[in-house]
């Protein structure tokens, strides 16, 4: 189940609530109980894990991911004759 985050647009308090997607967005504001609740859009936290999805695809083994210029940087080694 998604955590949603609300604002009350009445007195600005904050909160997050654990609910179903098929769930109605909640309207009363439990700080000061007024119909002003809104619905914030936020990035959502999620982890592919599971058959299929491997460590090394999020992180390499040092623990600091690489850039992609780092990755594709040609080598110096060739020599032109």
């Amino acid at each position: 189940m998604p955590i949603y985050e609300y604002k009350c647009n009445a007195c600005d308090h904050r909160l997050e609530k654990l609910q179903r997607i098929s769930d109605d967005p909640l309207k009363d504001c439990p700080e000061c109980s007024a119909p002003e609740l809104t619905k914030l859009i936020s990035a959502a936290g999620f982890r592919l894990t599971g058959t299929g999805w491997y460590e090394t695809d999020f992180k390499n083994k040092s623990g600091t991911a690489k850039s992609s210029t780092e990755k594709a940087a040609p080598s110096s080694n060739s020599s032109s004759d």
